[in-house]
């Protein structure tokens, strides 16, 4: 009791609840970025999202509504990937960040092709979250398998 005192004291109860909050935007807004890519920000891409926030974060539909609304707002506003990226690098290991690089990919080819401007975008992010080349490419083989196949 007198821990959770000191913590909410100290401002580390309220950060630990909006790290979590900004680790959920920071994905949400690479995802939503990566669907933006190909200037076409379709329904089969936002179901895409939707779907892979709510597994991810266990989070409601309305709740995935509000962090997607956010997340394009933000990633509007932004010229640069530092700030979810940093938070993705800080929050995250290893395998989640391959993880997320898988999500990277199921948006890419939520419309059936992906877009040189994503698999630039895919590779930019990868590098960032230091997943190395070979995990990038075994993401995106693992999302092309479960969609049926092909190399798209």
């Amino acid at each position: 009791m007198f821990d959770q005192l000191l913590r909410l004291l100290k401002g580390d109860a309220a950060s630990e609840g909006s790290s979590k909050d900004d680790l959920r935007l920071a994905v949400a807004a690479l995802l939503v970025e990566a669907a933006r890519m190909d200037s076409s920000f379709g329904g089969e891409e936002r179901d895409t999202i939707s779907r892979l926030l709510a597994q991810r974060f266990e989070l409601a539909e309305a709740d995935v509504a509000a962090l997607v609304a956010q997340a394009d707002a933000r990633i509007q506003d932004t010229v640069q990937y530092f700030p979810f990226t940093h938070n993705i690098n800080t929050h995250m290991s290893a395998e989640e960040k391959v993880g997320v690089i898988e999500m990277l990919w199921r948006v890419a080819y939520a419309d059936g092709r992906l877009d040189p401007e994503e698999d630039r975008l895919i590779r930019q992010i990868a590098g960032l979250i230091h997943v190395p080349d070979r995990d990038r490419m075994l993401a995106r083989r693992r999302v092309l398998d479960e969609m049926g196949g092909g190399s798209a």
